[in-house]
């Protein structure tokens, strides 16, 4: 409760709020004011959570908020509330009421204000063997009244219930929604699709050259990476990026990359790694070859005329 010296109080019946992204929020406070003083004395209220220029900046004018937000007064004044729809993380921060009487210059504030945390539903996946994995939906919000989870694959709505059971090395998506609230259904959680490899340089390439093979891969939670070659067993290297200096022939073979994460695992196709040859520079022997040639057509020539003359 804040109340001035003159007598008027501010009481946010929350100091606190948690909402889920994508819901609508009510943050309220009751108004009392000084004996002698009538709530028609009140001239405007506003709630805001910045200044600028020392003035506060109402929620309806202000760009991030204006075609989301409502507030209004009723019993006389004495309870105001304001409602945020469509929540976003960024709306996260303190709001603040406060109210402009008649008197020039009166102008009184509530404040510390309210404390507004708006997060997202997550899933989260939990191993149960080797073959099943159990999703639950969380929120860090502990939300007003009890919700059901309903359960998405690929946008369809499969099932109801506090979490979901799925095979191990399935590309569908999964999200979760809490039923009974105005909040954004989860982000989707799926394996890896099958990886992508590129090569750098793509060019033909020398022993002696470098190479680095890049596998990626669209996940989430994104996938971790391990470089193979073929019937070989241990890996030769991990991460999205495998580079080979100094390659010699023992480097050639086809090689592939494993992407992985809680929710399965995926390999890419075989990629032929090989060098053209040694590198450097090699002496070309086109020239001494077609000298060499010349010169036995020249000395035909010359044996055919002197046969010519001497008949």
């Amino acid at each position: 409760m804040i109340q001035s010296q003159d007598g008027w109080r501010v009481n946010y019946r929350q100091t606190d709020v948690c909402a889920a992204k994508g819901s609508e929020v009510y943050i309220t406070c009751d108004i009392t004011h000084p004996p002698g003083r009538d709530p028609s004395d009140i001239k405007d209220r506003c709630w805001f959570t910045k200044e600028k220029d020392g003035e506060t900046v109402d929620l309806r004018t202000d760009s991030e908020y204006s075609s989301r937000v409502k507030h209004t007064c009723f019993g006389d004044w004495k309870t105001c509330y304001l409602i945020i729809k469509d929540l976003r993380e960024s709306d996260s921060a303190e709001y603040k009421f406060t109210l402009m009487t008649n008197k020039p210059g009166e102008k009184y504030t509530g404040s510390p204000g309210v404390t507004l945390s708006v997060k997202g539903l997550q899933v989260q996946v939990g191993r149960l063997n080797s073959t099943w994995l159990e999703l639950t939906c969380h929120s860090s919000c502990v939300l007003p009244g009890r919700h059901l989870n309903v359960w998405y694959k690929n946008e369809e709505s499969i099932k109801r219930g506090s979490s979901l059971l799925v095979s191990y090395g399935s590309t569908d998506r999964y999200s979760c929604y809490l039923r009974g609230t105005t909040g954004q259904r989860s982000p989707a959680v799926y394996g890896p699709q099958r990886p992508s490899v590129s090569v750098s340089p793509s060019a033909e390439m020398l022993e002696g050259d470098s190479v680095t093979l890049t596998c990626s891969a669209d996940a989430n939670p994104a996938a971790n990476y391990t470089w193979y070659k073929e019937h070989e067993d241990s890996p030769r290297a991990s991460g999205q990026n495998f580079t080979i200096t100094d390659f010699t022939a023992e480097h050639s073979g086809n090689y592939y990359c494993e992407a992985q994460n809680e929710m399965g695992c995926s390999n890419s196709t075989l990629i032929l790694i090989n060098s053209s040859g040694k590198g450097g520079c090699t002496r070309s022997t086109t020239t001494t070859v077609f000298a060499s040639i010349s010169a036995v057509f020249l000395l035909i020539i010359i044996l055919a005329v002197l046969y010519i003359r001497s008949h």
